[in-house]
């Protein structure tokens, strides 16, 4: 099989919808495996979307190396074309000096190509000055190709172009105009989700749109002429097959409220022995279950919807109540408070809204508030429903939670930041509720311990 890695010399490059267009394209007639480097759900919603199969997350802060090169292997099974969707540009990543959660780091890691989307408005040949400098700094990398964005006639990009193969020796393998159709619909922590996205009018029709312009402009051809031939991989299997049947039942919030979800996690857990029973706090009742893992989201745009289910809303304060282990990580967080407090002004809202949440954790959460995008590092205590030791991960949010003063926190962090400051993982009784995004893969040993928290919960019941 091929692969390589698109990159962007910035955020904003494009590389996004380039990534999906040539992803949908070569899969029409190819089975495509992507990924995404870092701890995104946005992207990988529509890559899973257009290819197929679910794209996996990695990342060099979060995950190790050995687990990066094994999710990697795991998903390619069967893939006759890897892609990989880089973060911000190509260097960004956790440090200022090393590059640690960077997509340079990824690309060394894996051996694979980097095709670097440019953003060319209003340059041509200070393009080539641009390249130069990303295939000089880190002589380990290797740029194979270039695509330019934001060209604006035959004549810049023929400037452009001839610029950047002159005097980096690599090939221009797409010159794109500006297409407005590739500013797909935003909110404020980035894209819409793809299901929430693929319910509104236009809006697959929008994508497709995008594909074809983009497909015009950069050949898929063009970018397999790039890629690596991979050699199989001798990385060790992920996952252990279980022979046992699955001993408890986990019910996992997944609906248009919450659905940020790792490929990884159901995985996981079912090799932890769980069977995950999918139910929807937007319409559901509670499904009879040993434990329940509430996930990210945008429970606040759905709070509404949230509120009228009273049902499962009181469903989960009186299973908590009875000490049934819940997790609920950042829109699950939201959910497990008392209320949402929505501002005026806050989405064009003419006045502030209040909606009532299922009341577990005592206080409310507030909208707007500073926004939050960082990696998290810390220390989670043993007793905790989530188990002990150190843990990696990454918050991005909007909001504030405001709990009452003396609510108890499992965990405390070294780097980021949590409910209240360095304290993170609010606990009440079997419940956990934090900012933190945990990556099933690295945090694995963590799910395992929540997955036991239940079993031993079921069997005092």
């Amino acid at each position: 099989m091929k692969g390589v890695l698109i990159s962007g010399d910035r955020s904003g490059s494009g590389k996004t919808s380039v990534t999906l267009a040539l992803a949908a394209l070569l899969a029409r007639d190819r089975t495509v495996q992507t990924f995404k480097v870092g701890m995104d759900y946005i992207d990988p919603s529509y890559l899973s979307a257009v290819t197929g199969r679910p794209c996996r997350n990695l990342d060099g802060f979060v995950l190790s190396r050995a687990e990066n090169r094994a999710v990697f292997a795991a998903a390619n099974r069967g893939a006759e074309v890897a892609i990989v969707e880089g973060v911000r540009g190509l260097y960004e990543g956790a440090e200022a000096i090393g590059d640690t959660g960077s997509t340079a780091e990824m690309a060394k890691l894996l051996g694979l190509p980097v095709v670097l989307v440019v953003n060319a408005r209003s340059i041509t040949r200070s393009a080539a000055a641009l390249v130069r400098g990303f295939q000089a700094f880190d002589p380990a990398l290797t740029i194979a190709g270039v695509i330019l964005n934001n060209v604006s006639g035959p004549s810049h990009r023929e400037k452009a172009v001839r610029a950047v193969e002159h005097f980096c020796g690599i090939p221009v393998i797409g010159a794109v105009p500006p297409i407005e159709e590739m500013h797909l619909a935003m909110r404020h922590l980035g894209l819409v989700p793809y299901r929430e996205g693929s319910e509104v009018a236009g809006f697959r029709e929008r994508i497709e749109t995008v594909t074809h312009l983009i497909g015009e402009y950069v050949p898929p051809e063009g970018l397999l002429s790039v890629a690596k031939e991979l050699p199989p991989s001798a990385d060790r299997p992920l996952l252990a097959p279980r022979e046992e049947a699955p001993d408890l039942t986990l019910g996992l919030a997944h609906d248009e409220a919450f659905n940020f979800y790792y490929a990884d996690l159901e995985e996981i857990l079912a090799a932890a022995g769980a069977d995950v029973v999918r139910f929807s706090p937007c319409h559901d009742r509670l499904p009879d279950a040993d434990g329940y893992i509430l996930g990210g989201g945008y429970p606040e745009v759905h709070a509404a919807a949230l509120e009228a289910n009273t049902a499962c809303r009181e469903g989960v304060r009186e299973t908590a109540l009875n000490g049934v282990p819940i997790y609920g990580e950042c829109g699950g967080l939201i959910y497990l408070t008392d209320r949402v407090r929505l501002a005026a002004g806050w989405r064009d809202a003419p006045k502030e809204e209040v909606h009532d949440l299922a009341g577990v954790l005592a206080g409310e959460t507030r909208m707007p508030a500073q926004r939050v995008v960082t990696y998290v590092e810390g220390q989670g205590e043993p007793s905790s429903p989530m188990g002990g030791g150190r843990f990696r991960g990454h918050s991005f949010h909007y909001s504030e939670v405001a709990l009452d003063p003396e609510t108890h926190y499992a965990y405390t962090l070294s780097r980021g930041t949590g409910i209240d400051g360095v304290r993170d993982g609010a606990v009440v009784r079997n419940v956990l509720g934090t900012y933190c995004h945990l990556h099933p893969v690295g945090a694995r040993r963590m799910f395992d311990a929540f997955v036991d928290r239940c079993r031993a919960a079921k069997a005092e019941a």
